[in-house]
């Protein structure tokens, strides 16, 4: 007979046996648990070196990629420190008793150092490895499953080593069990489809295993991405762009799917983008911010004007509602209001994903893409080498494609990269035309606090000119001229970061000389990543900026949003020139109703906003507090309070200080589905909030311990960009 003998040490649970006979019991017998490592330590498990750490991890490590596919909390992963440590991991002794062990596996493949074994009397009987031997790959765990048939009633032990210390020197173990059947084992699957439409849509549940998905057309890969395909029911469809290889057959090959998987049975091509009925009208859509058709977005890149269309380019994952497979989605506007999606502009190959940038219009013909009269709009951009497994393990370096046809094709320069690696994850360029030196200006950032501007006669050889330090700022730089209090006689630049986080100096062509700062520009939780038009109308003489918004939109295909459109000014202030962004004017053009109420005392108790309701909303109020103690104004249940003592502008977990200019205090509120954005002083104070927000309340202005003077409140309600779709 077999004695089961359970040990629960330190928490971890582990199983081992005491065997008098070496045949196996009727199959099917419920699972042995030999380690599920979800204890604070190892237990009775023997650990060497210092790979594996004092226990179990709770998933992914400093420095990681983002762990998946382990059960429960904890694992087995020895990227403890990175790459470099080495070690052992080895389990007491057990008896074999069903005629399969099965484990979750990932991390690096290299047998015999980042492995799982089976060790029989101090020889390896039975060995595993992750799945991942070059830069790229993934951390996702998968089933593996050895059989053990013939070792039935023999005492083992499990082993796991790492002593490789380059790339993918680490090995992710969890869930090690004893069965009488093997799990779903993970294969590379294909299908062979006719693109006979001009999209290709694809099933997706978000939280589904990721799988990586080449479609290949001849020996060519002419897409690949990462993508949650649906193993049953989708959560939401999301499409390629397939019009350039209409009429092609086509291979779509998964690298890891469950054998009996028919998820690749489930994508078919259609004639549309995505259902014209669901399309916009999904219950989450900001109603004047720009989104994304399906897909994560994230920075706006490439702002451009360009023969009367305003371009947005942005960060975007196509096929996922979370950040990955970075492309640069495009989208085009008459009037920085109404967008139309156009196909991806920009898509990983073998240099890495699609990391942000900048696009210029070439008028001087510099780089001698110009064609046919027409001058090329150039991206510069950041290939991200390493992130995916056709870059190779490349580092990041900046590249330029083009377009002659106002950016609706691209091509991509045979000699990219123009800028190659420097340092760190050196990223995002910004480029503008610096007329002077008649020379292009590159803002870079590079690592830490660190950025460089660097120049060039044609966008393809870059010269460092100075570098740059920005307190409490990394990523995204922006680098602009602008007038100060409107004076084009009397300019400054300014230089900001990721944040908003922004200097004020002068530039020579060569040299940045910051004057003051660092100073912030945004005081909420909905920005980052913001960039300024290049090429807008000189007559016209504005600075016009858009952020991304950072701000989940739960169970939506799409996710993320651009803020609203803003105009920055400099303009001096008692305490020196400062930045002030406004909302553009454009805005008016979306007004359907209004009401105003002036000059009256607003007592306790009072609401003069009880009858308005509604979902969007441009809102001002002026007041003087006079004696108030605080005054709200409330949106749809989020209420917004000046306190006068402190004087500070408070909404949700965000205060910002605002001092009353004249004794009155200027507020400005334009309401979405999903954002506040809040503007105090003319813009002096900026302070974009996501939030989703629900029901239907009045609108309400209220005050305590006291009666301010209200000068002015004015309500506009607002029109959806999307309703002439």
């Amino acid at each position: 007979m077999s004695l089961k003998h359970t040990l629960k040490s330190f928490g971890v649970s582990i199983l081992f046996f005491v065997t008098t006979r070496t045949t196996f019991a009727e199959p099917n017998h419920p699972d042995l648990l030999v380690a599920d490592f979800e204890g604070a330590n190892y237990g009775a498990w023997t650990s060497t070196g210092d790979a594996f750490g004092v226990g179990p991890a709770h998933g992914t490590l400093p420095g990681q990629m983002e762990v998946t596919g382990f059960h429960g909390h904890g694992l087995v992963n020895s990227f403890q420190g990175g790459d470099a440590p080495t070690g052992t991991l080895t389990s007491p002794p057990f008896s074999i008793e069903r005629r399969f062990i099965n484990f979750l596996v990932g991390g690096g493949k290299f047998p015999g150092k980042t492995c799982i074994e089976l060790v029989l009397d101090g020889a390896v009987v039975r060995s595993a490895t992750g799945p991942n031997d070059s830069p790229g790959g993934s951390e996702r765990l998968d089933w593996a499953s050895w059989d053990v048939s013939e070792l039935a009633g023999k005492n083992v032990v499990i082993r796991i080593t790492d002593a490789a210390t380059g790339g993918w020197g680490h090995i992710n173990v969890d869930q090690i069990v004893q069965s009488d059947s093997k799990p779903p084992i993970p294969v590379v699957k294909t299908r062979e489809i006719s693109i006979d439409k001009d999209y290709v849509w694809f099933p997706v549940t978000t939280g589904a295993p990721k799988v990586h998905l080449t479609v290949e057309i001849g020996v060519r890969a002419v897409r690949a991405f990462d993508i949650e395909l649906a193993p049953g029911a989708p959560e939401f469809w999301t499409f390629l762009d397939a019009h350039a290889f209409k009429g092609a057959r086509a291979i779509l090959k998964a690298d890891r799917l469950p054998e009996d998987s028919k998820a690749l049975d489930a994508i078919v091509t259609n004639g549309e983008a995505a259902s014209a009925s669901e399309l916009y009208h999904e219950s989450l859509r900001p109603q004047f911010h720009f989104t994304a058709r399906r897909g994560w977005l994230n920075d706006p890149n490439g702002l451009v004007f360009h023969d009367g269309e305003y371009h947005l380019f942005f960060q975007h994952n196509p096929y996922g509602r979370n950040w990955g497979n970075m492309h640069w989605g495009h989208a085009v506007s008459p009037d920085l209001l109404h967008w139309k999606e156009l196909p991806d502009a920009l898509y990983p190959d073998d240099l890495g994903t699609i990391f942000s940038g900048s696009a210029v219009v070439d008028l001087a013909n510099t780089a001698g893409f110009n064609k046919d009269g027409q001058a090329a709009i150039v991206c510069i951009y950041t290939a991200a080498g390493g992130s995916s497994p056709e870059s190779q393990g490349k580092p990041f370096s900046q590249c330029i494609a083009y377009s002659t046809d106002r950016g609706r094709s691209w091509t991509k320069y045979a000699g990219n990269p123009v800028l190659n690696h420097i340092v760190g994850g050196n990223r995002d360029p910004k480029v503008i035309w610096h007329e002077p030196t008649r020379s292009w200006v590159m803002a870079l950032y590079l690592d830490g606090e660190d950025y460089a501007l660097f120049g060039s006669p044609d966008l393809k050889q870059w010269n460092r000119l100075c570098d740059v330090k920005l307190p409490g700022a990394s990523e995204c730089p922006e680098f602009f001229e602008i007038p100060l209090d409107g004076n084009r006689a009397d300019t400054r630049w300014v230089f900001y970061g990721a944040n908003g986080r922004y200097l004020i100096g002068r530039f020579d062509g060569r040299s940045f000389a910051p004057e003051s700062g660092p100073y912030d520009l945004n005081h909420g939780n909905c920005y980052y990543a913001s960039q300024t038009y290049n090429n807008l109308p000189t007559e016209d003489g504005r600075r016009i900026q858009i952020a991304w918004g950072q701000v989940d939109l739960p169970s939506m295909p799409f996710n993320q949003m651009m803020d609203f459109p803003v105009e920055l000014t400099l303009r001096s202030t008692p305490s020196g020139p400062r930045l002030h962004a406004w909302p553009v004017r454009e805005i008016a053009s979306l007004y359907s109703g209004a009401c105003e109420k002036s000059n009256f005392e607003l007592k306790p108790g009072e609401n003069p906003l009880a009858d308005v309701r509604g979902e969007l909303f441009d809102v001002s109020v002026v007041f003087a507090a006079n004696t108030a103690e605080s005054v709200t104004l409330s949106i749809r249940g989020v209420p917004i309070t000046y306190n006068v003592a402190g004087k500070t502008l408070t909404c949700g977990p965000k205060s910002a200080p605002l001092a009353p200019v004249n004794g009155r205090v200027a507020l400005r509120v334009i309401v979405d589905r999903a954002s506040i954005e809040i503007f105090a002083d003319e813009g002096a104070l900026y302070m974009p909030m996501g939030m989703v927000l629900s029901g239907d309340a009045p609108l309400s202005l209220s005050t305590q311990n006291g009666s301010p003077h209200v000068e002015k409140v004015s309500v506009h309600e607002l029109r959806s960009i999307w309703t002439a779709r």
